[in-house]
């Protein structure tokens, strides 16, 4: 998912190359605060005496130009002293201005903030805050038994500082009509070209006991170069980057992270409070309370809480900022400002919300400039007859049917006014002139299949989409050099039909394969059939190669990327199957999935199939079972990417359980074993706020009933050097076998915590990654056919039963390589006398993320 969600930044940021400008006279620098070193954004720069000047960017950094060759630049904010100095545009200095904080009195104790001499004990900003933490769910909303409200919401993105200059470069001479989409930016006020634009009108509705939270959607509007991908994913996408913001929770989650609050229970351990001001919001006495991370490049914040002077601690104002030495990629600014009012009975109300984010690949580009503002009003705490109707309804998000169809008279009427402008509400002319150009209609096709893997067979609402491409060429032992052609078929061409197939060729054993695959949705789909929540009834036929002992989990096995081999690809055979599957999900959580299916397995020259029977031994051909399925899952509370193919959590923090069980009876359709096999997993990300996050799976399995190797458990290798979870990457496939088993699979990702305090090093931002797998299985005598006749032997020499010992292997990685790739040097703990394995070896994965 953070792959998909930085991705969709990188096409913004690709598509649209921004250049440098440089004129005669300039006056350019950066305002920094003396105590955090933070830049401050939106401060007053002008020349004494004249009209000149600007406001510094979101970066802090400022630029304007003047005919002056000799001037006093003034340069002003609340809170600070004002700076005075002498310049001289003409020599071409770019100025460097630290705004010093002025010193105030609150409650009698004078406060002199020094980040030098900086303490804890008998500091009042401390007590303040420890104050603020234990009264910080007195006034929360969320302690009422109900509350709803109505929400208005905008996010745009645009291209910033495209200003004329930037107009005339050559890149955007072929588009001279951009210039009449230009505008100007409320935060910065810099010219921008906004390239998406989505709207929201939505009812939040909150209940206590038992806790729910819903929302109503009356209407959506959506437009932009985003389209390109899928429209219900790129919103799961956007949702997740710019998640709703509760200062109060002790951490925040943004940019698919969760940042330490400045109000977390382990805030005093994490921040330097101070008591910089007190001032009038909103016709009451504030007290500004500043705070820094003790440590720059960690997962905090740089800000201002304003807090009333009464024993209340109401926050009527927050403004936070990101380190500017943050260890975080491709945002290069950000300003999230909370506004609070209260009820009538002194209720906490959000009242205003805005996130202002700056995206950049690389040094040196304007990058893109996003914004998310959200208003809320109407407020009431008495359940209604809508609310009533939304709890009981199973889907957290309730969209209406005509949400996405609303007249330009219906947004006109019902959002706030002057709250879109008229180019920001033109995206979608801009986006139709755009793609009449061949050299942007074409580029946006390519980035679109290099993201989706997949070629739309027309511009608009596509019936069908041919692919993955990822997986038109690949090869292996059995098969030789192999093609591959494929697609599938969409809503737009049946809303409950669907279709997906592909055919293949090895060019070695010169045998086709295919699959051919009908679905039929109980429910009307928009895009594509994996849409959540499916209930569908599916029938489908594989004819394919079986690679045994290699599973490859979270992607297509004929992947290209997978075609480089650490060892021999030669554990293969062949197999046919039908099956029907039905599948269930609920808005809940849960889903069960009933599935008949009939297999044969096929041996080959390399798998060959050699039963042994009274000390004899003769060779089989194939054989058959016919298998009935149930699997089980709970996710609660799971968001998902939808892609053409699949779907890919958007978070994982929401646990995730599964239960399967597999039975066959011998005789009964065919069947040439009596067969039980039962599974149970679960999956959870833990948070620990400035530490990082752990990813733990465990699963557990068992057969049951005597049968031969292929329908025995083998465990997950990974032949390639790429890192894959769920698989053993210095295993050999059909290295172990097991008739029981119990495995785990624990990722320490530690964000820098470790790398952020080496003073070198830190520069590189570079993050830190343990991992440790393993499986502890075990293979009964009765599936053994070294004690038991009736069985297949082996057909891999090397083949073992495990004993007492579990298989362990252990990595140590750095992600964040470039900002793109993870390297992990694995080492295999257990089983190091086994011939022919690898103990030790070097992994690599593209790992992009925040």
């Amino acid at each position: 998912m953070r792959l998909i969600v930085k991705g969709v930044l990188a096409i913004f940021l690709i598509m649209f190359v921004s250049i440098s400008l440089s004129a005669q006279y300039i006056v350019q620098g950066i305002v920094t605060d003396s105590l955090t070193k933070e830049p401050l954004p939106y401060v007053s720069v002008r020349l004494k005496g004249t009209t000149e000047g600007t406001t510094t960017g979101s970066d802090g950094r400022f630029y304007f130009k003047t005919h002056r060759t000799e001037a006093v630049l003034i340069i002003s904010a609340i809170g600070y002293n004002e700076y005075n100095s002498q310049i001289h545009p003409s020599r071409g200095t770019s100025y460097k201005i630290v705004l010093s904080t002025t010193t105030y009195a609150i409650k009698e104790i004078t406060v002199k903030p020094k980040r030098e001499h900086y303490r804890k004990k008998d500091n009042p900003a401390v007590e303040f805050v420890r104050q603020m933490i234990e009264h910080r769910d007195d006034h929360s909303p969320d302690e009422k038994d109900f509350w709803q409200r109505e929400r208005y919401e905008k996010t745009t993105f645009a291209l910033n500082n495209f200003d004329e200059e930037k107009q005339k470069k050559w890149l955007y001479r072929k588009f001279d009509f951009l210039s009449n989409y230009v505008d100007t930016s409320a935060v910065t006020g810099k010219p921008i070209l906004t390239v998406s634009a989505r709207e929201l009108l939505a009812v939040d509705y909150y209940r206590k006991s038992p806790r729910t939270e819903k929302q109503r959607v009356k209407g959506r509007k959506q437009a932009g170069v985003d389209e390109l991908l899928s429209r219900q994913g790129m919103q799961a996408a956007i949702n997740e980057v710019f998640k709703d913001v509760n200062i109060y929770d002790n951490n925040i989650s943004l940019f698919t992270n969760k940042f330490v609050s400045p109000l977390s229970r382990i805030g005093t351990g994490f921040y330097k409070y101070y008591l910089m001001d007190t001032l009038q919001i909103a016709g009451e006495s504030c007290a500004d309370l500043t705070f820094v991370p003790f440590n720059s490049e960690s997962f905090g914040f740089t800000g201002h809480l304003y807090v009333t002077l009464d024993s209340t601690y109401f926050v009527k104002r927050a403004v936070f900022n990101f380190p500017k030495k943050i260890n975080l990629n491709f945002v290069d600014y950000m300003l999230l400002e909370q506004e609070f009012k209260r009820a009538e009975d002194g209720t906490r109300l959000l009242d205003h919300e805005s996130i202002t984010v700056e995206f950049k690949l690389a040094e040196g580009q304007d990058g893109i400039f996003a914004r998310r503002v959200a208003d809320y009003n109407n407020y009431t705490f008495e359940p209604t007859a809508e609310a009533d109707k939304a709890f009981n309804c199973p889907e957290r998000i309730i969209e209406e049917t005509e949400a996405l169809s609303r007249s330009e008279n219906y947004w006109a009427e019902n959002r706030p006014q002057s709250a879109i402008s008229k180019q920001e509400d033109s995206v979608d002319r801009l986006m139709e002139q755009l793609r009449g150009y061949p050299v942007y209609y074409w580029t946006e096709k390519v980035l679109s299949i290099l993201f989706t893997g997949y070629i739309p067979t027309s511009k608009e609402a596509p019936l069908f989409y041919m692919g993955p491409m990822n997986a038109t060429i690949s090869g292996n032992t059995l098969e030789g050099p192999r093609i591959r052609a494929g697609g599938m078929t969409t809503a737009w061409l049946n809303p409950h039909l669907f279709g997906k197939g592909y055919i293949a060729y090895g060019f070695k054993d010169e045998r086709l394969k295919g699959l051919a695959e009908v679905e039929y949705s109980f429910k009307k789909k928009k895009e594509y059939a994996n849409e959540f929540p499916i209930h569908s009834l599916k029938v489908r036929y594989e004819s394919d190669v079986n690679q045994y002992g290699q599973n490859y989990l979270y992607t297509s096995k004929d992947n290209v990327f997978l075609a480089l081999k650490r060892e021999k690809d030669d554990r293969i055979g062949y197999y046919q199957q039908a099956e029907m599957t039905y599948t269930n999900e609920f808005y809940s959580g849960f889903s069960f999935q009933l599935t008949a299916r009939r297999r044969t397995d096929e041996s080959s020259y390399l798998i060959p199939f050699v039963k042994k029977e009274n000390d004899g031994y003769f060779s089989v051909k194939k054989f058959s079972m016919s298998t009935a399925e149930v699997k089980l899952r709970y996710a609660p509370n799971e968001k998902f990417f939808q892609t053409q193919w699949n779907r890919f959590p958007v978070s994982l923090d929401a646990p995730v359980f599964t239960l399967s069980h597999t039975i066959a009876g011998k005789g009964v359709l065919g069947s040439n074993y009596t067969y039980n096999h039962t599974e149970a997993g679960i999956q959870k990300r833990f948070w620990f706020s400035a530490f990082g996050y752990t990813d733990v799976i465990l699963k557990a399995g068992k057969v049951w009933d005597k049968v031969p190797f292929p329908l025995l458990i083998m465990p997950n290798a990974n032949l390639s050097y790429t890192i894959q979870p769920e698989s053993y990457s210095l295993m050999n496939a059909m290295e172990f076998m097991n008739d029981e088993y119990f495995s785990w699979d624990v990722t320490y990702f530690l964000n820098g915590w470790l790398f952020n305090r080496i003073p070198l090093l830190k520069k590189l931002k570079w993050r830190e990654v343990l991992s440790c797998r393993g499986i502890y299985g075990h293979l009964s005598d009765k599936n053994n056919p070294e004690m038991s006749d009736g069985l297949f032997t082996f057909p891999i020499a090397d083949t073992r039963s495990m004993g007492k010992t579990p298989y362990v292997e252990a990595g140590i990685g750095i992600e964040n390589i470039f900002k793109v790739l993870r390297l992990d040097y694995v080492w295999r703990l257990t089983y190091k006398d086994s011939p022919n394995i690898d103990k030790s070896g070097l992994r690599i994965s593209l790992h992009m993320t925040f």
